[in-house]
């Protein structure tokens, strides 16, 4: 198998001083400092890099994915050149989307326009929807009539999507995709779905969009980088020869630090657990959990 991934050169200083001060003050009153895989992957996310990122649960690497396009987004509010087009593409194979779009963009997309009033900026809204299979007949033409900037979906609706002839119609303006649970994917059906969805929304598209793939588990990188990047025929001595496209991958691991210690009831264990044991071992839990 080719290998997907490309020796970039050093890449450009992206902290939190290269967005917005607005969203960059966001940042530091609700999150704090960046963790590492949000400094690791913006470089490649904001210069328009395909990217993989594979980081652990909770290190914030979705909100490192969706940030450079809201500051994208932001900024062409202020510039008053926000259209109604869809944008950013995000597709996740998750049913339960809702607490990811709440956590991940309707609250920080609100709080951010709250500071941004606060800092006297006025602003038009920056749009979210979610298109699934439950998603209610009035909405889905409601979204074709005014399409959100950021389009949440699963890969089953993506693929309707780019079937149905106004709603592929509305896919022509997304510049980012990004595929969450990526691993979940690529070995099975809806993997095959999503990889044709996305050679179709390159058809589609004026320019093809970005892809960034996100997941907590993912192995080996380079398969799973080839299978979100495709490739195509480049020539090669005259001939035809099928390469991957260049993909960054950012790797910080699978798993975070963990505090690990071994405890045993201040009392000598025996075959039979007594009372006193339990009631010691229950206090630790409390103590611990509190």
């Amino acid at each position: 198998m080719m290998d997907s991934r490309r020796t970039f050169p050093d890449p450009p200083d992206v902290s939190l001083a290269s967005f917005h001060p607005v969203i960059a003050r966001w940042f530091r009153d609700s999150i704090g400092e960046p963790t590492d895989v949000q400094t690791a992957s913006w470089p490649a996310l904001c210069s328009g890099e395909h990217a993989l990122i594979a980081a652990p649960t909770g290190s914030g690497k979705t909100l490192a994915a969706f940030l450079a396009s809201i500051d994208s987004l932001f900024q062409q509010a202020l510039a008053n050149d926000l259209a109604d087009h869809v944008q950013i593409l995000y597709v996740s194979p998750l049913k339960a989307l809702g607490n990811d779009v709440q956590k991940n963009l309707r609250q920080p997309l609100n709080e951010i326009s709250e500071n941004a009033l606060a800092a006297g900026l006025l602003l038009p809204e920056i749009r979210v929807e979610v298109r699934t299979g439950d998603t209610p007949a009035k909405n889905r033409q409601d979204m074709l009539r005014r399409p959100p900037h950021i389009l949440i979906t699963t890969p089953e609706s993506l693929y309707l999507l780019l079937t149905a002839r106004k709603s592929r119609d509305i896919l022509g303006t997304v510049r980012t995709v990004i595929v969450d649970e990526i691993h979940a994917l690529a070995g099975n059906k809806r993997g095959s779905h999503v990889a044709l969805s996305l050679e179709r929304l390159d058809a589609v598209t004026h320019k093809k969009p970005n892809r960034i793939g996100l997941s907590a588990t993912q192995r080996p990188l380079e398969a799973i980088a080839q299978f979100l990047v495709g490739g195509g025929h480049v020539a090669e001595n005259r001939e035809a020869v099928w390469a991957p496209n260049p993909c960054h991958v950012v790797d910080v691991g699978q798993r975070r630090d963990m505090d690990l210690a071994l405890e045993t009831p201040k009392d000598e264990l025996g075959a039979i657990v007594t009372n006193a044991i339990w009631a010691d071992v229950y206090d630790r839990l409390t103590e611990l959990v509190q």
